[in-house]
Formats: structure tokens, C-alpha cells, sequence
């Protein structure tokens, strides 16, 4: 008899963890999905050099992990999710919004609500909790699976990704990580990379848009080894993706949840596997060409966040940062709704005025410089 306790303690907390996961389960919600047509689509500002060789324009992508997880494993998220989706809907309306949004965390009712109701007309989602997982080729990861500790082998819910934006998507389409490139409680979720190109209308070509929330370090509830060898996997399997769907011709954003803060070994890793432009480092590095209108504490504040935005450039168009600040994060853009903040970016997108007319996904005339 002197045995049984421990027993029952053990059946009572998978019992505890079976309903836990029934809930989340039963929560577990994305927003439709939509796209807009190019004739009824927002018409950015496209202006020329003086010499009429060269075309611009700019675009405003935000990044932003709402913590849309639902009850129990947090509880009174619902008012924060609908003055999140109120306040994006509003900055809408009065065209002082972000023209693309890449979330992370849509996992409950509320969330999904609060994204659908910001209003952006073109939305792609993925991957689904019943999305399929590629089959784990690798072995397994460092120390011992614990059930106790979310890694029961199926998920209860979906990555949490949506790119919103009014510009059309022309193709989307997303992967879920293999199976066993996670580690600890984020088993729990079937988390991934979501893809999106996006046409603008009057640049050439399309805008590759990617988002993903990778594996996070303590919260995972496991060891340093198993939740960074996890973190490893899915930084090939993004750089993978991201080989597969982009040409390399267009060019390349990248927004989300990359949990690297503060971690030199995540960071070694992931810039030697994807070695794209990081929007932080760049304007840390080229002051005089990024207005930063956020505090930035460290030289290496890119190293110090979890959310990053990257970049890459076309053959034809170029991008490169121009502008960087915060939302949501108590200052003039709102109150902070989220245990993350939104980081939000100003591209300017450059290419030569020739192939406007040559490439045209979504056709729109640029404005002639003055005197033209």
C-alpha cells in the first residue's frame, strides 16, 4: 500500500493534463481565409528618381505575437484580443496601419476574432493543428521525452500564424515542422512556417512574406540541450521552406517568434543556416539610413528581442529598411496587450522603372517626378 500514493498522483495528473489538453483542444481557432482582388486592391504611393530610371516605394510590416492561447493556459485574454483587433481596425481606417501583419499565437476563438475584425482583406493561415508533419528523419533529441511536459506525440493546436494584409496573395502555402523538431510544451502546438506572395500593385513581380514562432528556450520546460537541439532542427527546416517556395528572384521578409533572445548558440546557428539581412542589426549598423524610433538599449539589441524581422532582395526589386519602431508597447501606437510587443518595419522596395511595365502582377502607373 505504502506504493500506491505516488501512483495515484500519477494518475491523477495525467488525468489533469488529458482534460488541459481536451480544452485547448476544443478552443483551438484560425480566421478564414481570403484574398483580395488585384483590381479592388490598396494603390501604393510609386514615385520616380528625377532621372526616371528608378522606382519606389514603401511598405510597413509588423510583426506581432498577440498571446492568443486559450484558458487554461491563460485566463482573461478576451479584452486585450478585441482592443488589440479594435486598435489595428482603427489605425485601418484612418491609413496609418501597417500594410502587411504576420501574428503569431492565434490559437483561441477571441484571437481569431480579433484578427478578422482588424479588417485586412487578404489573410492566409496555417499550418492547421491536423496539418501533417513530415516524419522525423534525425533520431531523437537530446535526453528523454516527458509527457508531463507537453510531448505526447499529437497537437492540440495550430502553429497560430496569419499574414493579413490588403495587397492579393497570389499563392500561399505553409509547412509544419517534422516530427520530433520540438521540444517540451511547444509540442503542443503544430508550429511551422506560413508563406504568402503578396503582389503589390505596380512592382514587379510578387513579395515573398514568411512568419514562424519557433521552439522557446525555458518556457519549453526542458533542458537547455533538448529544447536548443529542437530549435536547431527547425532553423534548417525554415531555411529549407524558404529555398523551396521563394526563387530567390523576388524578394524575401521574414517576421515572428524566433525565441533567440539572449542565446549566442541559437543565434550562431540560425545566421550560419539562413543568412538573411536582420532588420535590428542593420539599423543598428547604418543609423544615418534607418530612422529608429525606438529605445535601444544595446549595440547588439538584435540579440537582446524574440521578435526579428528579415530581409532579403530580388534580382529586380531591392529592399531595404528604412524605418523602425515599436507598437504596442505603451508608447503613442497604445497600452501594451501582449506579453510581446509589435515590431514594426518600413521597407523601401527599389527597382528599375522599366520593369514596371515589363512584370506586372498587379498593373498600376507610377507618379512622374515633377516637371516630367
Amino acid at each position: 500500500m505504502g506504493k500506491a500514493y505516488p501512483l495515484t498522483r500519477m494518475v491523477k495528473s495525467s488525468l489533469s493534463l488529458v482534460a488541459t489538453l481536451g480544452l485547448l483542444s476544443a478552443c483551438s481557432s484560425l480566421p478564414p481565409e481570403s484574398s483580395v482582388a488585384c483590381f479592388d486592391a490598396t494603390r501604393p504611393a510609386i514615385r520616380l528618381s528625377a532621372d526616371g530610371t528608378t522606382a519606389f516605394t514603401e511598405i510597413d510590416v509588423l510583426t506581432y505575437n498577440i498571446e492568443g492561447l486559450p484558458w487554461p493556459a491563460r485566463t482573461n485574454r478576451k479584452p486585450y484580443l478585441e482592443e488589440i483587433g479594435k486598435r489595428l481596425a482603427a489605425f485601418r481606417s484612418s491609413g496609418e496601419g501597417p500594410d502587411i501583419i504576420v501574428f503569431q499565437e492565434v490559437f483561441s476563438g477571441p484571437a481569431a476574432d480579433a484578427v478578422f475584425s482588424a479588417g485586412y482583406r487578404s489573410i492566409a493561415v496555417g499550418p492547421r493543428r491536423r496539418s501533417e508533419q513530415a516524419p522525423n528523419t534525425q533520431g531523437g533529441l537530446p535526453g528523454r521525452r516527458n509527457i508531463f511536459r507537453g510531448e505526447i506525440g499529437l497537437n492540440v493546436m495550430s502553429a497560430g500564424l496569419v499574414i493579413a494584409t490588403d495587397y492579393p496573395m497570389v499563392a500561399a502555402n505553409y509547412v509544419p515542422y517534422a516530427s520530433h523538431s520540438c521540444a517540451g510544451f511547444d509540442c503542443l502546438s503544430n508550429k511551422g512556417v506560413l508563406y504568402a506572395e503578396v503582389a503589390i500593385p505596380g512592382v514587379p513581380g510578387v513579395v515573398d512574406v514568411f512568419t514562424t514562432h519557433m521552439n522557446s528556450q525555458r518556457a519549453s520546460g526542458v533542458s537547455e540541450a533538448r529544447h536548443a537541439a529542437a530549435h536547431a532542427r527547425q532553423s534548417n527546416e525554415l531555411a529549407e521552406f524558404v529555398r523551396m517556395s521563394s526563387p530567390l528572384t523576388d524578394p524575401i521578409l521574414i517576421g515572428g517568434d524566433f525565441n533567440m533572445r539572449n542565446s549566442d548558440v541559437r543565434h550562431y546557428t540560425f545566421d550560419r543556416i539562413a543568412p538573411l539581412g536582420n532588420v535590428h542589426r542593420y539599423c543598428s549598423e547604418n543609423r544615418s539610413l534607418c530612422d529608429v524610433r525606438q529605445s535601444w538599449e544595446h549595440d547588439d539589441q538584435w540579440r537582446r528581442v524574440q521578435n526579428l524581422q528579415l530581409f532579403q532582395s530580388g534580382n529586380v526589386v531591392k529592399v531595404r529598411p528604412i524605418r523602425v519602431e515599436g507598437m504596442f508597447d505603451g508608447g503613442p501606437s497604445g497600452p501594451v496587450l501582449s506579453d510581446h510587443n509589435g515590431f514594426r518595419v518600413v521597407y523601401e522596395l527599389s527597382w528599375p522603372a522599366s520593369e514596371t511595365q515589363l512584370l506586372p502582377t498587379c498593373p498600376y502607373t507610377p507618379v512622374p517626378p515633377p516637371g516630367a
